[in-house]
């Protein structure tokens, strides 16, 4: 690892930060911390910590010492001067005196010091960091450090590298008790350049912002150069099948051995994110992966985010999947029956009971295709996932020089259900239709593109479809979604697209058949050729992604929604409109088809029939033109409906959220047309 270090850099945010009345010190602290947190294998999603000591002015210009010390949600590779709380000092520095003091009256100290009482929750390590003297200082979850530290003899083998340079901290629980010891160790040594927290973590520290961080870097990269010298093969391969299922079919089947059921058809999904890669492969598919696997957590805090270990399911045959299923929730269901004891046995010896957290895996290994990280959301997925490549580039680590041996289950369990770490967690409301991943097609254009935004922002995960690949790029990138270039009139490219959804996300729970174009004509005098070109899209195209849909819905056995814009043209032709009308119609018949076929599969389908929305299928030319036709202006002929009032595809996306969370209505038909006695269905 190489110190990225620039002090052309380092004056640039020193100049920037002065802008705003932030200090040279605090300024070169946000400076530094970027460049460790930017580092993987350094810190990940909001671990690792740094901190200056320097000094501010408080309520009444008083110059006081203060601790600019990392906050509560703030992560290192973006944190800002705001994320970085100055504490009082001279209260905390009191605190070392006391023989015992609890989390809660710690972080009630903590806040109490605080210059400012809406800033962040200062950090747990808050007192370790005050009760080192230097004026930087920094900490993070080097893999190499872990490498080493996560051993038997993790001990012997940090003097072996870094010698006296580095006092030896024995781990125990962050807060006021690690606070004082480690403060022990250096007052041992007061020469040394940092802390080896041992199953934990690193600390360097330094007079200025560049010397703590290169400290790091320079002691990061002995531990690798020690960890290179190790094995070159590291884990003896398993003997697995020649021909591994694809991901696309895999993943379906994990994600809904997965999900809880919640009753009435609802059930908790979770997000899968995928990952793969040599190393990753040689590590799942190693002989001897029940053992080194299911040690436990690289380092403590990653518990809260991956459970204290994985699980493995058998490796998937192609052709094989009915059995790999079965395999599947027969391993789900043993995890969690082993995490029900394991909760049982720890929570006898606290004091104060706990209430058991949810017992499903957030890590997934699969021998001959990779690992999937589940969570809540594709972010919390994507975490578990990080982690998760992470303690495996750890464990692999600590496996060529020895064995993998981190922390014990009771230390690991009181870090799970430690308030302070489960805080980083929040608690927010889920919205409706959070867990769940929707496809809309057609999406690069007005009304798809409404309808994946009102999607995302219900809480779904969104893959936006479309035969232009750049507008649903651009219409996906507001929300975060995954964009897909897809002809919904190939079978071949709508298969492709759900492949690349499921191994995306995990799989679809709610697909929006939206695609379409109106062809015009009088029927009778209308060619082949037009009439053939309107089924392929606006029926043939709903049936083929129909087909994909329930295909993935029955792999993951939690049902489903598959909704169709189908138009008021499906229940009220309008002149020259027939080209159109037809296939629309068709594929209202096809709705209510999927709704009676699929039913007992907890498949719902339901359609929206709209009119009047200004998009693709009715430009602002057309308008005009009908308007004129009717001598109205523009407006009183969007707005000629019984209420008066013009439909936007806002409107039409809320109706296709409405039906989305609808979970007892299938085979319905929705109008969004502003009152058109000729399209009312009853």
């Amino acid at each position: 690892m190489h110190s990225r270090w620039s002090d052309t850099q380092a004056e640039e945010f020193v100049t920037r930060y002065a802008g705003q009345g932030v200090g040279r010190d605090l300024a070169l602290r946000v400076y530094s911390s970027r460049l460790l947190g930017q580092e993987p294998r350094l810190v990940l999603h909001g671990g690792g910590n740094i901190s200056v000591k320097t000094t501010a002015r408080d309520m009444l210009g008083e110059e006081v010492d203060v601790l600019h010390i990392k906050g509560s949600g703030w992560d290192m590779a973006h944190i800002e001067p705001q994320g970085l709380p100055a504490v009082r000092m001279a209260p905390l520095m009191k605190l070392r005196a006391l023989k015992e003091l609890s989390d809660e009256d710690m972080v009630n100290a903590q806040c109490l010091s605080l210059l400012d009482s809406t800033a962040p929750n200062p950090s747990v390590e808050t007192l370790l960091h005050a009760y080192l003297p230097h004026k930087f200082i920094d900490h993070t979850h080097a893999v190499s450090v872990l490498g080493l530290s996560d051993q038997p003899d993790g001990e012997e083998l940090c003097r072996e590298v870094f010698g006296d340079r580095v006092g030896i901290v024995q781990y125990i629980m962050p807060g006021f008790r690690l606070a004082k010891a480690a403060a022990v160790v250096f007052e041992l040594a007061p020469e040394v350049e940092g802390l080896i927290l041992l199953k934990h973590g690193i600390f360097t520290f330094g007079a200025d912002a560049r010397e703590a961080y290169e400290r790091m870097i320079e002691f990061v990269t002995l531990a690798g150069v020690r960890l290179e010298s190790g094995r070159t093969t590291v884990f003896a391969a398993a003997s697995l099948p020649p021909d591994p299922a694809p991901v696309a079919q895999v993943a379906p089947i994990l994600r809904g051995a997965l999900a809880q059921d919640r009753g009435g058809g609802a059930y908790a999904r979770v997000i899968l994110d995928y990952r793969t890669s040599p190393e990753i492969l040689a590590y799942v598919n190693g002989a001897e992966l029940e053992r080194y696997s299911q040690q436990g957590v690289a380092t403590p805090d990653h518990v809260i985010r991956t459970k204290g270990r994985p699980v493995i399911v058998p490796a998937p045959r192609a052709g094989g999947m009915d059995r790999f299923a079965d395999h599947v929730r027969a391993a789900v269901d043993a995890y969690a029956a082993d995490y029900h004891a394991y909760f049982a046995r720890n929570n006898e010896r606290q004091t104060v009971p706990k209430s058991e957290l949810d017992p499903l895996p957030r890590v997934v290994l699969v021998p001959g295709v990779g690992l999937f990280g589940a969570g809540k959301s594709a972010r919390d997925a994507a975490i578990a996932a990080d982690i998760a490549t992470s303690t495996i580039e750890t464990v692999t680590a600590a496996e060529a020089i020895g064995s993998f041996e981190p922390v014990c289950e009771a230390d690991q369990f009181d870090i799970e259900y430690w308030s302070l770490e489960q805080a980083k967690l929040g608690k927010a409301a889920e919205r409706p239709l959070a867990r769940q991943v929707a496809l809309v097609t057609g999406a690069g254009g007005t009304i798809g593109a409404a309808i994946a935004e009102a999607l995302a922002h219900e809480g779904a995960e969104v893959a936006l479809a479309d035969r232009d690949g750049d507008a649903a790029a651009s219409a996906a990138e507001p929300i975060g979604g995954l964009a897909l270039a897809c002809d919904v009139t190939d079978a071949a490219a709508v298969a492709a697209a759900f492949d690349d959804v499921c191994a995306h996300y995990g799989g679809v729970d709610i697909v929006v058949s939206n695609a379409g174009a109106a062809w015009q004509g009088r029927i009778g005098e209308v060619s082949d050729n037009v009439l053939r070109q309107s089924f392929e899209l606006n029926f043939f195209a709903h049936e083929t992604v129909t087909k994909c849909a329930v295909g993935v819905m029955q792999a993951q056995g939690t049902g489903g929604v598959i909704l169709y814009n189908v138009s008021k043209q499906a229940v009220n032709p309008g002149p020259d409109f027939g080209p159109y009308g037809l296939p629309k119609a068709s594929a209202l018949a096809l709705m209510r088809q999927v709704a009676v076929d699929h039913g007992r599969d907890g498949i719902r389908a339901n359609a929206v029939n709209a009119d009047r929305i200004r998009s693709g299928l009715l430009t602002e030319d057309m308008i005009a033109a009908r308007a004129g036709a009717r001598g109205v202006s523009e407006a009183d002929y969007m707005a000629g409906n019984l209420l008066r009032r013009e439909v936007t595809a806002a409107d039409v996306a809320q109706a296709f959220v409405h039906l989305a969370v609808a979970m007892k209505t299938t085979g319905g038909i929705l109008t969004v047309d502003g009152g058109n006695a000729a399209a009312m269905l009853r």
